[in-house]
This record gives structure tokens, sequence and C-alpha cells, in this order.
């Protein structure tokens, strides 16, 4: 038996957002509200004549980044069931689309709710700190990229104008100790946030006691799985970290080469990349590992892939049970 009777889809926009309420296929009333915490509170108003309550309402909005921040966070407090998703998920589920506007989007998403309640992940927000380390975290790497950007122009004028080159090194010289004062800023308060939640600082322990994991990966994990609340188990977040590949054929004539989804996290399969790099060449298990399979001839993109999978798992292994990874002895 479906628990929820009554149905919410949201399209968000920086501006406005618009909704629809439905309870059944056919019949839909729609509205639209401004973004803002008085307009959101004439949402939850307009919802209530509807007899929408906590517990008969479902609401789906699509993942839009900043702009959905301010709906959930006043849902959530209500004690309404919010169902984030992603926006290709809806479009594939509504079948052939003829026309577009904010009032039709948002009719697909309520549509999508009720045909999918029983698959609902009910949005679980994440503790501030988090919600901080997320931020710090983003704007460390762009520091580090812009960082790069400037050392390399100024690289590339000394191979080809050492006037240029020293004119553009005495104008950024500034700049960049900036940068390196801001990003040391960033390492200390990523440090303070990490102290002063005893289960974050317990599961960062757990984290990078494994080989080859450090302290960004570990958090940008910490971050991506909201203390891994979301992933059931390994196998998902290796799905999602790009590391397991899937089979793509039919009948005889299409048979492809095994390869990871396109929608995985290029990110986080990035630093992952970096870890079983470190750990192929630090951890005695790993390397021992890795040396074996390439002179069995195996491809040492595809072992390093494996080693990947293998710290998903351990990390997973560590945080599931509550403790540091402990290195196998290797005779």
């Amino acid at each position: 038996m479906n628990k929820f009777t009554h149905f919410i889809g949201i399209d968000v926009s920086k501006e406005y957002f618009d909704v629809v309420f439905m309870k059944q296929k056919k019949e839909s009333t729609h509205n639209q509200f401004i973004n803002s915490n008085k307009g959101i509170k004439q949402f939850i108003k307009w919802i209530k004549t509807f007899d929408c309550t906590s517990e008969n309402t479902l609401i789906c909005l699509e993942h839009t980044g900043i702009y959905g921040n301010l709906i959930t966070s006043h849902l959530h407090l209500k004690g309404f069931k919010v169902w984030i998703e992603m926006s290709l998920r809806i479009i594939k589920n509504s079948g052939v689309q003829r026309g577009k506007n904010d009032k039709i989007d948002a009719e697909r998403i309520a549509l999508y709710a009720l045909k999918n309640q029983e698959e609902a992940v009910i949005f679980n927000p994440q503790k501030r700190e988090i919600e901080k380390i997320k931020k710090l975290i983003s704007l460390r790497e762009r520091l580090v990229n812009y960082r790069a950007s400037l050392k390399k122009i100024a690289k590339e004028f000394k191979d080809f104008d050492l006037e240029l080159s020293k004119l553009t090194d005495k104008y950024q010289k500034n700049t960049l100790k900036g940068i390196e004062k801001d990003l040391q800023k960033i390492e200390n308060q990523l440090d303070e946030l990490i102290k002063t939640d005893e289960k974050l600082n317990t599961t960062f322990k757990n984290i990078t006691s494994v080989s080859g994991v450090g302290k960004v990966t570990a958090l940008l994990l910490i971050c991506l799985t909201n203390e891994f609340q979301n992933f059931e188990n390994p196998r998902q977040l290796a799905c999602y970290a790009g590391v397991v590949p899937f089979e793509y054929s039919s009948g005889k004539s299409v048979k492809l080469k095994t390869r990871v989804h396109f929608m995985a996290n290029k990110k986080l399969k990035k630093v992952l990349h970096m870890c079983a790099l470190t750990a192929s060449k630090n951890d005695p298990e790993l390397h021992q590992y890795f040396e074996r399979k390439v002179k069995e001839g195996k491809n040492k993109i595809l072992v390093l892939n494996n080693i990947r999978n293998k710290i998903i798992h351990r990390i997973c292994a560590c945080v599931r049970d509550n403790r540091t990874y402990i290195k196998k002895e290797i005779a």
C-alpha cells in the first residue's frame, strides 16, 4: 500500500518557483511563488488548503543547487517529506515531451513523484559543519586551480620571452602570496571544523587510516555521502565514483568494451585515482597485487581501477565498523 496520497512537484529557479499539486494523474492545480522566506510561507499556507500534511504528502523537486536550499530547509523544519531527484531521471521517466515551460515541468515532477513514490529517497539535510566543509573544499579547489593557472602563464612566458616573464612575476607575486595565505587559512579552518564534531572527527580518522587516502579525499567522501548515509553498500559508492564498469552489448552485432557510466562523479574518481597510485607504491598488499597483475599481462589502468575499488571497500568497512584500518602482514 502506498504511503502518500498528496503529491507536489516544484520547479525551482533563482527568482521564483512553480508548484503543481496532484492527487490523481489527471487532476492538478498550479501556482507560482517568489523564492524567498515570504514566498515559501505563502506556499506552505497554500498547500494546507488541500489538506496536505507532513504524513500524507510527498514533495518532489529537481536538484538545482543553491536555488532549492531555502525551500528544502523550510519544508524539512515543518516535517514534510522532501524528495530531491536528478533531473535526468525525471526526464527519462516522462516519455516523449512536447513543449516546455515552468508549469509543465512542475507537473511532470509531481507526476513522477506519484508514479514512483515507492522509490522515493527522503531528503536528509547535512549538518552545518558538513555544509561549511563542502563550501571550503570548493573554494580551495578554485584557488588551487587559479594558482596553477598563474604559474603556468609565467612559465610559458619564461620559455619564449624572459623580459615579459619577469614583468608577469613582478605583478602576480603578491597575488600568489595572498592565495597561499588563503589556502593555509582554509586548511586551518577545515582542521577546526573536523575537531568540533566528535562523530565527524572519528569518521575522518577512520577514513584517513586507509592507505593512500588523504585529508581532501576523506572530506570529499564525507560531504558527497553525507557521512556515508546516502549509500547502502560499497558497490553503490563505487558506481557513483566511476569505479565499476558495466557491460554494453546487444545481440551478436553490438558488443562494446565494458565502461563506467557517464554520470559518475568525475571529481571523486580523479582523487581516488591519486589514492590508488599512492597505495600501489606504499601499501605492501596493494603493491604486491599491482605487480602480480601487471606481470599477468593486465592493463595498468585496469589494475589501478581495481585498487580504487579495494580502497572504497576498505573505507566503507572502517566507517561501518567504526575502526581504523589494520594493514595485513605480507610474508
